[in-house]
């Protein structure tokens, strides 16, 4: 699992970083895109991640600097995916308004597409709506005629304060709650266990050598051996057919522990993550401003690197990446790390830390960065 930083700035791109947009690639190829900031389609190209790879994407929240490049990036992704473009089904998530946002950009513009897309909305919790939502009332609910290659998609309501968005044999994908201007919503991926490595040299030691049974048991599969063959400390004989078999959990290691990754849109409050974003391998959160700037910060509902770091202690993390800072921050170069470069938050973040005595790995983000989340060791 690796992440790429495709944006790393908030409120507007420049020349030297995009807006929001980060990538998520999995070890069979297939990559997940949170958010999609204005720009992000030439990011995107400028990166390492093929295009048409991209098979879901993830929106935290409906401001500009999330949200303005997702139109464009559908177009691009049209030239793509022609080849498969019959079976390919483009998922989206995002809060409400989402599925509107889409239908009138994409129908507006008269823009079709080569592929099919359906976007899932979460339905944000109408008790802790800020002032402004409220006050500023819009029709978030989508109207008239979808668009030509849309489909249908879900609403999804939380169950215990957790909207469950997807799951397979791998992964599942969970949302929380965060607080900002406008309803904000965290993701957590949680990998699940992983079949432990073959202990090859009890196999071979049975006189069982590499071929199509290897794959089999990796999948915990139990095989049929020809009768006979003794290959395993746990053996079962079949008297009727006079048949001898091994079990899968005979020659496998421990499973090895999924990893946890938490992706956090804008927010001054994440306590409604906790619950499902403890233990993770990686923490992505914001820091759009400096401790010294907490007042402005909190008036706009973002957050600072000591806010950061104490939410990674609370779930546990054991490492925290910081992003979407504030434009007032240059990028940092190695020979220019002042008081005007994102340097300052990375500093502020390693005292926190000291100060509280954490055990947590901490970094920042810049745009065409790329990260390794690494398995998990087994404890014994």
């Amino acid at each position: 699992m690796r992440i790429i930083f495709l944006g790393t700035a908030s409120s507007y791109p420049t020349t030297q970083r995009g807006v929001s947009c980060t990538a998520v690639r999995f070890e069979d190829g297939d990559v997940w895109i949170f958010d999609c900031g204005e720009g992000s389609q030439i990011q995107i190209q400028k990166s390492s991640i093929h295009p048409g790879r991209i098979k879901k994407i993830f929106i935290t929240h409906l401001h500009g600097d999330h949200l303005f490049g997702l139109p464009g990036l559908m177009c691009t992704l049209g030239n793509q995916v022609q080849e498969k473009s019959a079976e390919f089904l483009l998922e989206i998530y995002g809060p409400l308004g989402l599925k509107r946002y889409l239908r009138e950009s994409l129908n507006l513009s008269r823009s079709p597409l080569t592929f099919q897309y359906v976007v899932h909305e979460l339905i944000p919790p109408q008790d802790v709506l800020s002032e402004e939502i409220k006050q500023w009332a819009i029709l978030e609910e989508a109207e008239g005629l979808l668009h030509l290659q849309e489909k249908l998609g879900k609403q999804i309501g939380s169950e215990a304060n957790t909207w469950h968005l997807f799951e397979d044999d791998k992964v599942k994908v969970e949302a929380g709650f965060l607080i900002h201007r406008i309803p904000t919503f965290g993701f957590v991926i949680k990998e699940k266990p992983v079949q432990g490595s073959l202990k090859t040299e009890i196999l071979l030691e049975k006189g069982l050598k590499p071929g199509k049974l290897y794959g089999k048991f990796k999948k915990g599969e139990s095989v049929i051996l020809p009768s006979g063959e003794i290959v395993s400390f746990q053996l079962v004989k079949m008297m009727k057919n006079n048949i001898f078999y091994i079990r899968p959990e005979d020659v496998l290691g421990e499973p090895k522990p999924g990893r946890i990754l938490t992706i956090l849109g804008d927010t001054c409050d994440s306590t409604g993550m906790i619950h499902i974003a403890e233990d993770s391998d990686l923490l992505i959160h914001e820091a759009t401003l400096e401790d010294g700037l907490k007042e402005m910060a909190l008036k706009k509902m973002h957050s600072t690197p000591s806010m950061a770091v104490d939410f990674a202690s609370k779930i546990k993390a054991k490492k925290l990446i910081l992003f979407h800072f504030s434009q007032r921050y240059r990028p940092l170069e190695e020979e220019e790390k002042d008081s005007s470069s994102v340097y300052t938050i990375l500093e502020e973040a390693r005292m926190a830390i000291e100060k509280n005595n954490l055990q947590i790995n901490v970094d920042i983000a810049h745009d065409f960065m790329e990260v390794d989340v690494k398995r998990r060791l087994i404890n014994v």
